[in-house]
């Protein structure tokens, strides 16, 4: 039963050998800003569904490009550092409380689509965010050019489709960009390293970056499984 007794190192999956120790030291500044996003996108949402705060959804974009406004004209510097962290809340508050109309829906329809959703959501972000830390630098920074032309089809064929109605290309729309979506993951994540590497040690923005990629296919996610659910439920009738 040798093969059975085996000392398995886990802090070695945590060791980047290609990136440096002051990078992984900004990565941990990224990630613990980016939880902070989640638990108040979390609130934003919650008050959002429970208290119908907010919801208008001119008044919510309009809150969120706000705070985004002055997250991007905020000097990047000590001095404002709580500053631009407060205004990144603000700003994941604003994003929670634009996802209301999706919640609703979906607690409408079934609301254990909800919590599937979110995991999904965390499984494929941590995986996808994995594969561009453990890859070569630069190895999927090729695919900026090709996800922002996909990102442009998709949106000409949403415009389209406002007027067609067509559930097929709804459909298409919703699982191309997820994989757009995962793919942007990859390449954020690597541009952010490449980033601090050259001097940019915005940590805030750079959480900026991955937090939308991680609403992006949450919101994603959610609308596919309510659409299966209310195609199942018209089967059953």
């Amino acid at each position: 039963m040798d093969f059975l007794d085996r000392n398995i190192n886990f802090k070695a999956l945590l060791k980047f050998s290609n990136i440096s120790s002051s990078t992984q030291q900004h990565l941990k500044h990224v990630y613990a800003s980016f939880a902070l996003c989640l638990l108040v996108a979390s609130a934003g949402a919650y008050v959002n569904v429970v208290f119908r705060f907010l919801q208008s959804s001119f008044l919510t974009f309009a809150g969120s490009l706000g705070m985004m406004m002055w997250l991007m004209f905020t000097p990047h510097s000590r001095e404002n550092e709580k500053k631009r962290l407060g205004i990144l809340a603000g700003f994941a508050f604003f994003t929670g409380i634009g996802l209301g109309p999706a919640l609703n829906l979906c607690l409408a329809i079934d609301p254990s689509i909800i919590p599937t959703a979110f995991l999904a959501t965390a499984v494929i972000f941590t995986c996808f965010s994995l594969s561009a830390l453990y890859a070569q630098r630069r190895t999927y920074l090729y695919l900026g050019g090709v996800l922002m032309s996909v990102l442009s089809l998709l949106f000409l064929s949403g415009l389209v489709n406002m007027f067609i109605g067509s559930t097929v290309l709804l459909k298409v729309h919703m699982y191309v960009g997820l994989l757009v979506m995962c793919g942007f993951v990859l390449f954020d994540t690597q541009l952010i390293i490449e980033k601090v590497e050259n001097g940019d040690k915005d940590y805030v923005w750079h959480c900026v970056d991955l937090f939308l990629d991680f609403i992006a296919i949450f919101r994603k996610i959610m609308i596919i499984l309510a659409m299966n659910e209310k195609e199942k439920k018209k089967e059953r009738k």
